[in-house]
């Protein structure tokens, strides 16, 4: 692949596993070209523009994922013309080396939301620039990620990130909780700082990881294999111009308090963003276009994905909201969040996936059809578990075309957790939820 003339590449594009923007990774069903957004945000002119790539270039398949971005699926041989016109439209990167490092995850609602701290955007933007300007950071893995949370009603908490960092007030002062290796669902966070130093801590918990890290360390985790995190603390906290303070005022947050389906008050008088989530996270290029029309003519032209594979319209006024909704509902968008499909995902499957033991995605819908409510599951065509950023209350692993291991997510247990069932059917396992959620609803 080569870059438009005028683009300003420093390096070429590094060889990884993970599909990028200008790095188009080869499956099954064809090449998957991964787009980028900050904080989740696209403009309507934006995401017309990924629309007509996917219908003229690929298959029309749009996958929103679990880290608030989209993939194109299908990408045919023309990488240059479909690349091009996002870059025309600003969803590339300053330049082809920081194409990977770009992985900041803020809320979708962050600066709108009545409930946030601190309005995380212009800390965002200031990180992300110093991301894409810092040619060391280039050396950073497509995989090491960073999530600023500002305190917002809705905010993914569970997702692990190399580093994290929470606002909250102490005293009237606006603080930054963080923390290493985790998620703020799970770990109490190692410290503070105010806010003002929010881009310095991040620079510098950076650059350290750089000096320290091999180049098997391709995350925060790995490193801290071998080094004791007290060590990196004490390194880190001579390093900054503002000492540490505690964090013990901090009230952690163990999952979203809002749902991300359904119309919400922004903090603007009158305003309110409306949700629907993506069955099983995709949508086509019909979809993603009709969708821009709709953020242009009843909010602001633009568009919010979620950590949960659906989407936001903000700036509706009120008495909009019930036509967006019903817009979003004629698209096929889940906008009940009593469906079944709404809190499930599902990798590619063997449709798409060399590794993929089963249909996962028609083995889902399939699903869906047999419980009654609602439940956290994630079916995986086999042990990577791609679809899904942390382990779920549920996890079918695929050990055949139709046949699943049935797991149930357990502190106590590496990986997928408790393994309860061997082997089942779509249809055993329908079985199995229905009555264990019928037992736990009489419990």
């Amino acid at each position: 692949m080569t870059l438009p003339p005028d683009f300003p590449a420093t390096t070429p594009v590094r060889p990884s596993g993970c599909p990028g923007l200008l790095r188009i990774v080869q499956a099954m069903d064809g090449g998957i070209c991964r787009v980028k957004l900050a904080g989740g945000l696209i403009t309507a002119q934006q995401a017309e523009a990924v629309a007509d790539v996917a219908h003229r270039y690929a298959s029309g398949v749009i996958e929103a994922t679990n880290r608030s971005n989209l993939q194109i699926r299908g990408v045919g041989t023309a990488h240059q013309a479909l690349i091009e016109p996002l870059l025309a439209v600003g969803l590339g990167p300053a330049n082809a080396a920081s194409d990977d490092v770009r992985n900041l995850m803020l809320s979708p609602t962050a600066g709108i939301d009545p409930q946030q701290v601190i309005d995380t955007w212009p800390l965002a933007r200031q990180i992300l620039g110093s991301l894409e300007s810092t040619p060391r950071f280039a050396e950073l893995s497509a995989k090491f990620a960073v999530q600023l949370d500002g305190g917002e009603a809705l905010a993914m908490r569970e997702h692990h990130h190399d580093l994290w960092l929470c606002a909250f007030e102490c005293n009237g002062q606006p603080l930054l909780a963080f923390g290493l290796a985790g998620c703020p669902a799970q770990d109490a966070a190692l410290g503070s700082v105010p806010v003002e130093h929010g881009h310095e801590l991040v620079m510098t918990v950076l650059t350290l990881f750089l000096e320290l890290a091999r180049p098997e360390h391709t995350r925060m985790r790995h490193l801290f294999k071998e080094r004791a995190i007290t060590d990196f603390f004490a390194q880190l906290a001579q390093r900054l111009s503002v000492a540490i303070g505690p964090a013990a005022a901090w009230p952690r947050a163990t999952h979203s308090r809002q749902s991300p389906i359904g119309t919400y008050p922004q903090r603007e008088t009158g305003q309110v963003y409306v949700g629907a989530t993506l069955a099983l996270g995709r949508l086509d290029a019909a979809q993603l276009s009709a969708l821009a029309k709709i953020a242009t003519r009843y909010g602001n032209g633009t568009l919010r994905f979620t950590p949960w594979q659906g989407v936001l319209v903000p700036h509706v006024r009120a008495e909009q909201a019930a036509c967006v909704t019903q817009a979003l509902h004629a698209l096929g968008l889940l906008c009940d969040a009593q469906h079944p499909l709404t809190q499930m995902v599902a990798c590619t499957g063997s449709s798409a996936c060399i590794k993929g033991l089963a249909d996962t995605k028609q083995d889902a819908r399939r699903l869906a059809s047999l419980i009654s409510q609602p439940q956290p599951i994630h079916l995986t065509g086999c042990l990577r578990s791609c679809a899904a950023a942390h382990v779920a209350p549920v996890t079918l692993l695929a050990v055949a075309p139709g046949h699943y291991d049935l797991y149930l997510r357990d502190p106590q247990h590496a990986g997928f957790g408790v393994l309860r069932e061997r082997n089942l059917t779509i249809e055993a396992a329908g079985a199995w939820l229905e009555a264990r959620q019928r037992s736990n609803t009489h419990d």
